[in-house]
Formats: C-alpha cells, sequence, structure tokens
C-alpha cells in the first residue's frame, strides 16, 4: 500500500512539472491577444499586418492528456498567418478526477487555452453538439469561422488559412467530404477530422431544436444531418487532396504526404508524427547556437 501511494504522488509530482515547464517561457506566440489578464495561443501574422477573417479551432480531447496537449502547444505555437487571426484551444468534458482540477487548473493559468463543457466525456454522445451549442454564449468574441478538430490530426495553418481566404464567410461548411472518394460536398458529411463552420451556423445549432433532439450517434454524420434537415449549409467546401489520412492507415481516406497538406489525420504514434514532421521540414526556422552541442536541422 506504501508503495503504491507513492508511486501515485511520484506520477502526480511529475505531471505538474509537466504542465508547468513542458513549454519553454521564452515561446513567443504571435502576437498574444488578451482574454482579461490572460493570453491564450494565438496565431496571426506580424503585428502590422491586417487579418481578414478570424477562425477559432477547438480541439477535443480528453483531460488526462497532458502531454499530447502541451505537444500540440508546441506545433501550433510555432506557426502563423497573416491572413487570418487563429485561436486553437483545447476542449473536453467536466473534470472527474481531483488530480485534473489540480494540473487543468495550472494549465489555464498559464495557457487560457481550454474550454470545459458541462457534459460526460464522450465521442458519439454528444459533445461536439455541446460545444458548438455553448460557444455563443460562452465566447467572449465572435468568429468568422469555429472548426472541430480531432486530437490525432496535424493542421498546417498557413495552407489552411489560405483555401480559406476567398470562400464564403457565412452559412458555410468546410472540411473532408465523406464518402472518401467523393469530391461532392453535399453528398453526405464532412470527416470529424476536422471541420469548419460559419459563425451563423454555430449559432443556429445553439438555438435550434433540429441538433438539440438528435445528439446520439456518430459526431461527424450527425452535423452533416442537422445541416441537411435544417436546409442550411448552402455553400459547402471540400478540402480534397490536401486533407486525408496517414498514409496506408484508412483506405481511399488516405494517400501520400503531399506538399500542399492542410491537414493530415490519424497520426497515432510518434514516428508517425515525425515522419510528418520532418516532411514539412517544420524545424527549418530553428537558429544556430552554441548553447546547442550538436547540429539539429
Amino acid at each position: 500500500m506504501l508503495s503504491r501511494n507513492l508511486g501515485q504522488a511520484t506520477t502526480l509530482f511529475l505531471a505538474i512539472l509537466l504542465c508547468i515547464f513542458f513549454i519553454p517561457y521564452n515561446i513567443r506566440l504571435k502576437p498574444p491577444l488578451l482574454f482579461s489578464s490572460n493570453t491564450t495561443i494565438t496565431i496571426t501574422g506580424t503585428r502590422d499586418s491586417n487579418p481578414r477573417f478570424s477562425l477559432l479551432i477547438g480541439i477535443l480531447t480528453r483531460a488526462d492528456n497532458y502531454a499530447h496537449r502541451n505537444f500540440l502547444r508546441l506545433l501550433y505555437g510555432i506557426q502563423s498567418s497573416p491572413l487570418a487571426e487563429i485561436d486553437v484551444k483545447f476542449v473536453f468534458c467536466n473534470l472527474t478526477k481531483p488530480e485534473q482540477r489540480v494540473l487543468i487548473s495550472l494549465e489555464i493559468m498559464r495557457f487560457n487555452d481550454i474550454i470545459i463543457l458541462n457534459c460526460y466525456e464522450n465521442m458519439n454522445s454528444g459533445k461536439t453538439y455541446a460545444y458548438f451549442s455553448s460557444l455563443p454564449r460562452i465566447l467572449p468574441r465572435r468568429y468568422d469561422y469555429i472548426m472541430k478538430a480531432d486530437d490525432d490530426v496535424y493542421l498546417r495553418l498557413v495552407p489552411l488559412a489560405v483555401s480559406l481566404n476567398l470562400l464564403p464567410r457565412v452559412d458555410f461548411y468546410y472540411g473532408f467530404a465523406i464518402p472518401c472518394a467523393s469530391m461532392n460536398p453535399f453528398v453526405s458529411y464532412m470527416s470529424g477530422m476536422g471541420f469548419l463552420l460559419s459563425w451563423d451556423l454555430v449559432e443556429w445549432i445553439s438555438v435550434s431544436d433540429i441538433p438539440k433532439n438528435d445528439t446520439f450517434g456518430p459526431e461527424d454524420k450527425l452535423v452533416g444531418k442537422w445541416l441537411d434537415v435544417g436546409r442550411k449549409a448552402k455553400n459547402r467546401f471540400s478540402n480534397k487532396p490536401g486533407m486525408y489520412d496517414y498514409p496506408g492507415t484508412n483506405g481511399r481516406c488516405s494517400h501520400d504526404l503531399i506538399p500542399d497538406t492542410v491537414a493530415v489525420h490519424r497520426l497515432k504514434r510518434w514516428d508517425q508524427w515525425v515522419h510528418v514532421l520532418n516532411f514539412f521540414n517544420v524545424t527549418k526556422e530553428l537558429k544556430h547556437s552554441k548553447l546547442y552541442s550538436v547540429e539539429l536541422n
């Protein structure tokens, strides 16, 4: 019993250290957007740029995924686009463990990039509905677009912003159309890897009885059904081949990595993540320093 308690205490201590120190304090987000007295992960262009639209990316994940959340902070904290003001937040349901309240509180104090929904943790039992329907009420501002993304997808924010630049800002639905072989975004629905709605559709979801009364089932398929039943999303765009599953993971939804990628999905293992990050040369801007005993790139 004593050894088990010591093991639990050690795990908790290491998790706290991870939350505090995993992201170096000298990382500069470009530029930070203020929410009250804290900052959030905000990816924009330079300070004298004039972003053409705003986007909130909500990454649906679980409270216990501390290390992976910090890894994703690294990936999105080093990206920027002059076209868009992009905020990235991590979304999960109500906390269920005492240690979560401590560790998640530390993350909120340090990063202010977490949304905790009033729901129980699930994939296909209403979490996506809770996410979209809550935003008009809980956000301090509106965005042109709201995106839902999985935590096993890598989003490249510059190509994403470029692809959205000339597209509609209202009644708009964007993503990877299902079935995989189809290029027609009106046939079915957008894959749950990452799909985007214009703000007016998010407001509609928050007040309409159509989604409210139909929340159980495959979450991405349900969103498409809501929009079809409500005769919404007259503007739709499927970003193929720029969005896809990692090579070899999902039949016709997968293909080789390509330079014009917007999103790669089904990154379940570290070797897959490393392959993708090397392909896109994400460390190319790392500056040489005498502080490093080896050449890193």
